[in-house]
């Protein structure tokens, strides 16, 4: 199997890009979707957060725009908020991952937006990068409700740049074009990662 790390910074359309994927057949493990789950009502790291940010849990739930403003200019908050977390989203990969053996899918793709920065690209068989100019970034992102200048400026200071990442990546999808520009790069990704999954399979099986 085939394991690919699809990532990009803010602001790129990686959610975009991963549904996409997901449209034409891809197996995908959403590192968002998985957080979602862990902070919602009796998810695993509610407990946990609860008691190192107590003002971040309202109604059972962790609130996700409280505990942002808590960590975002905290960096020792940050890592106390990445050690609870980090292995509960780790453990849930894991068992997406498995499950996806068992049933023998050729490629999982694994939607991770910090990739680069967690050092996980280094673990993928394929790295996919999803980018755009900077200009089309800030303009996405400052289009979002209750975004700002500042806090966009300091999301992108603790973000990998992107020309290092695209540097890293096997296959980049530019979605400054459109959607279809778009749509048509991942139909062409796709194929070539199923063509170098079966090529793995194959290898795999003469060495046996």
């Amino acid at each position: 199997m085939l394991i690919v790390g699809l990532t990009g910074s803010i602001g790129m359309g990686k959610s975009t890009t991963a549904a996409m994927f997901r449209d034409i057949g891809a197996l995908i493990w959403d590192a968002d979707a998985a957080v979602h789950a862990l902070y919602s009502v009796g998810g695993a790291a509610v407990g946990p957060l609860q008691e190192k940010f107590p003002s971040a849990v309202v109604n059972g739930a962790v609130d996700r725009d409280i505990l942002s403003r808590l960590v975002l200019a905290d960096h020792d908050a940050l890592r106390a908020l990445e050690k609870i977390v980090h292995p509960l989203v780790g453990l849930n990969r894991l068992e997406f991952i498995e499950a996806a053996r068992e049933k023998h899918s050729p490629v999982v793709i694994l939607d991770i937006p910090l990739l680069f920065e967690n050092g996980g690209n280094k673990a993928m068989d394929q790295v996919v990068v999803v980018t755009a100019s900077a200009e089309t970034q800030r303009q996405r992102v400052l289009a979002r409700p209750g975004m700002t200048v500042e806090k966009f400026e300091a999301i992108l200071a603790r973000q990998v740049p992107d020309a290092i990442k695209r540097e890293g990546a096997n296959f980049i999808v530019d979605t400054g074009d459109g959607l279809d520009a778009a749509r048509e790069q991942v139909n062409h990704i796709y194929a070539e990662l199923l063509s170098i999954a079966a090529q793995k399979s194959n290898e795999e099986a003469t060495t046996k």
